[in-house]
C-alpha cells in the first residue's frame, strides 16, 4: 500500500505530542496518572499517523510497543522503575539493530528511520556507526539521569531534551550525507538505498 508523506509539522506534533502529555500529566498529577496518558497519546500518535499516511513508521511502531507494555507494568505492579528505564530499552534496541547489522554488512538506518538515503557504502558504514553510538549514549544518559535525578527532573528531560539532542544530532550529520550522497539513477545508489553496506 502506498504511504503518504507526511508534513513536517504533523511528524514532529505525533512525536512531541505524546511527550508533552506525559509532562503536563506528571506536572499536574503524579507519574502514575502521567503513564497513563502517556500510553494513551501514543497509541492515539500511532492511529493519526495511519489515518493520515496509511502507514506508521517503525521506530514508533517498536517504540508504541515499548511504551505499552512497560507502562502496563509500571500501572499493574505500581512500579514507576518500569517507566523510568523504559527509554533505556528503546534506545539500546536501537542501537542493537544498527551494530548488530554492520556485522553482517547491513545498514538499518533508512528502515529506522521510515525514509530513504542515496550512499555509498562507506557512508552507511559512518552513517550507521554514528547513530548507534549516539542511541547508545542515550540509553547511558537515561540510565545516569533516572538513578541520579528527581522524577520530574527526568521527566522534564524525557520531554524537553531527547527530542533536541537528536534533531541537532541529525543536523550533524548532514555534511557526511552530503558528502557520501550518490544520484538514484546509478546501480550503486539502488545497492545503497537497500543498506547494503557490504561492498566498497
Amino acid at each position: 500500500m502506498d504511504k503518504t508523506q507526511p508534513h513536517p509539522l504533523f511528524k514532529l506534533a505525533t512525536e512531541l505530542g505524546p511527550l508533552l502529555v506525559f509532562f503536563v500529566a506528571n506536572a499536574k498529577f503524579h507519574l502514575f496518572v502521567a503513564t497513563g496518558a502517556f500510553m494513551v497519546a501514543v497509541v492515539a500518535a500511532m492511529v493519526a499517523s495511519y489515518v493520515v499516511t496509511r502507514h506508521v513508521p517503525l521506530m514508533a511502531l517498536v517504540s508504541g510497543t515499548i511504551v505499552i507494555v512497560f507502562g502496563t507494568l509500571t500501572l499493574v505492579l505500581h512500579d514507576e522503575t518500569f517507566i523510568k528505564v523504559k527509554p533505556t530499552i528503546i534506545y539500546g534496541l536501537f542501537a542493537a539493530i544498527l551494530g548488530g547489522g554492520l556485522l553482517f554488512g547491513r545498514s538499518f538506518i533508512a528502515i529506522l528511520f521510515d525514509q530513504m538515503f542515496n550512499l555509498t557504502p562507506p557512508g552507511w558504514r559512518i552513517l550507521t556507526r554514528r547513530w548507534a553510538l549516539f542511541f547508545l549514549g542515550l540509553a547511558v544518559l537515561n540510565e545516569i539521569i533516572w538513578r541520579t535525578q528527581s522524577t520530574d527532573f527526568w521527566v522534564a528531560f524525557k520531554a524537553f531534551g531527547v527530542i533536541p539532542l537528536t534533531m541537532v544530532f541529525a543536523v550533524t550529520q548532514m555534511p557526511l550525507i552530503k558528502r557520501f550522497h550518490l544520484e538514484p539513477a546509478s546501480l550503486e545508489a539502488s545497492e545503497a538505498a537497500e543498506g547494503d553496506v557490504s561492498k566498497g
